[in-house]
């Protein structure tokens, strides 16, 4: 039986994430999560001199906990090595490491990382024997750890400009965080769809031709609009373009998760929003909003309030960049590589189901696959059956003694304030949620994106990836959280409702970027809200109200 308990791996406090997993951790995940992912936390934070040392990562009784080491913690570092992390940094602002880690990325790591994404591509888990699948399996796992180092390596640039431009602009305007966020807007095309180039000309292919429009509005069977589309004369090498750069995408942080190719009538939602409605950038509007919120800056501030608002803007992107080109891309091949080895190994009876694939570890794959011993197909049934039946609201959200409050930020050696508050600021709007109460009619969150929707789209709740086949063009999307990766298969959706996230969330810069409403962090609106109910959606207010 699949007992797995809550017992914390050392004496410390643990905390549930309740950001990026709304489920169990998948067996097949486990490993090169809890090995890659600290290890690129380690290598960021020590890059720009935080005092936070350290990001742990443990899979406590199935679910994804975290726990914060401040650097040097127990005596771990002398005095000399605590003096150059606190000098490293002021230096990060003195000399703005983000610029040379920003091009680096674009120059050296994003293209070395897709060089990696498209070499395992070529490779079609099907044409493989047992021996040479086990061996992909394995590439394929580490392949995901060195993906989530990757992303988590660039999590601190990514932290410290956005939260350092917070910080001070919440001082100096005393304008909410989701206005300050909405300066952002069309910094991030990532945000809108992966392939953003190649959705764009299809979009523009097919806006050219009267067959493909015809194509592309036939109802019924997705896979045949998809079809007619990619052999249509004039938009087919536009429309093989886009699939083919989105098919292995996975649609969520998790193998289990499916990736975009297993989606196709969203991903023909996707393509005719595309058709029908382009997104412009901020334009006027966000001229205007610079402008309201600039005179609200005293003018001993305005020069450092514009400086810092001129470094967010280009490293914006990076927030869901670092995600998409690393371990959203791997975990589509990873899974790609479990499902053939599950049609397998079901169909030899070592698994009751291909998708319980996922809940064996890559080691326990390979010895299956090569006839050796392994967990039975019960074990794995029912690991498989407690991580799909599980949600974090199964969870306690502490493992371990209370957390210990934060010194205050006087407490913290002057050199290292900055980044320390930066950090701090940063954190607190992502992962703090609103205490407003909540009834059974109306939901209460934080405002992203000003205006109203109310239909004619129902709500439409997506408790995981393959919810989003059922998804069409103006339903309102209501989730837990939603990840980076979400936007391979995102249509035009009229507005965005989430249980958990702050203004710097996934969810609150799609709802920017789409220029949509959006209500993040309510806490209870996949709790609250049917499926199909229409709602009311205020983007101004932050309230969910449902009406029917």
């Amino acid at each position: 039986m699949c007992d797995e308990t809550f017992e914390p791996p050392d004496d410390g406090t643990w905390e549930l994430d309740t950001t990026h997993l709304a489920r169990p951790v998948s067996w097949f995940l486990r490993s090169p999560l809890v090995a890659g992912a600290p290890r690129g936390f380690e290598a960021g934070l020590a890059r720009y001199g935080l005092l936070l040392g350290r990001h742990e990562i443990a899979v406590i009784g199935g679910f994804m906990y975290a726990q914060r080491v401040p650097f040097g913690a127990g005596g771990t570092a002398t005095p000399e090595q605590m003096r150059d992390r606190i000098e490293t940094s002021a230096r990060a602002f003195r000399e703005r490491f983000w610029r040379e880690d920003l091009a680096h990325w674009d120059e050296v790591v994003k293209p070395g990382a897709v060089a990696a994404h498209l070499a395992l591509q070529e490779v079609d888990p099907a044409t493989l024997f047992d021996d040479e699948l086990a061996d992909h399996v394995g590439r394929c796992r580490d392949h995901l750890e060195a993906m989530f180092e990757l992303h988590h390596r660039y999590s601190a640039p990514s932290v410290m400009v956005t939260g350092d431009f917070l910080a001070g602009a919440l001082e100096w305007t005393g304008v909410g965080a989701g206005e300050l966020m909405g300066l952002l807007r069309g910094t991030s095309p990532v945000s809108t769809g992966f392939a953003v180039a190649e959705l764009d000309a299809l979009a523009d292919a097919v806006a050219g031709s009267h067959s493909a429009r015809a194509a592309l509005a036939v109802p019924g069977e997705p896979e045949g609009v998809l079809r007619a589309l990619t052999a249509d004369p004039c938009a087919g090498p536009a429309a093989r373009r886009y699939l083919d750069a989105v098919r292995y995408r996975s649609i969520g942080y998790d193998v289990s998760e499916p990736t975009a190719d297993e989606l196709p009538s969203a991903l023909v939602g996707a393509i005719r929003a595309a058709v029908a409605h382009r997104k412009d950038g901020p334009g006027d509007d966000g001229d205007a909003a610079l402008s309201a919120i600039s005179a609200r800056v005293p003018a001993e501030h305005l020069a450092e309030f514009d400086d810092r608002l001129h470094e967010a803007r280009p490293a914006n992107r990076l927030c869901d960049e670092r995600a998409t080109y690393s371990d959203g891309w791997a975990a589509g091949f990873a899974r790609r590589a479990v499902l053939e080895a599950g049609r397998r190994l079901a169909g030899r009876g070592a698994l009751a189901d291909p998708e319980h694939a996922v809940d064996a570890d890559a080691a326990e794959l390979a010895a299956l696959l090569r006839g050796e011993s392994g967990p039975s197909a019960q074990e794995v049934a029912e690991r498989f059956q407690r991580r799909t039946t599980l949600t974090v609201d199964d969870a306690p959200p502490i493992v371990g003694p209370p957390p210990a409050p934060p010194p205050p930020l006087e407490a913290i050696p002057e050199p290292a304030r900055r980044a320390t508050l930066a950090v701090n600021t940063a954190m607190s709007n992502l992962f703090d949620v609103p205490d407003t109460a909540n009834d059974a009619t109306v939901l209460r969150g934080l405002a992203v994106n000003s205006g109203v929707y109310e239909g004619p789209g129902p709500a439409r709740l997506v408790a995981d990836g393959a919810d989003f086949d059922r998804i069409r063009p103006g339903d309102v999307l209501v989730t837990r959280v939603t990840t980076p990766y979400f936007t391979v298969v995102l249509p035009s959706v009229g507005a965005i409702v989430t249980d958990r996230g702050g203004q710097p969330s996934h969810a609150a810069i799609v709802a920017r970027e789409y220029g949509i409403p959006g209500v993040v962090g309510t806490r209870a609106a996949t709790r609250v809200i049917p499926d199909g109910a229409i709602v009311r959606v205020d983007g101004t207010t932050g309230e969910v109200r449902v009406l029917g």
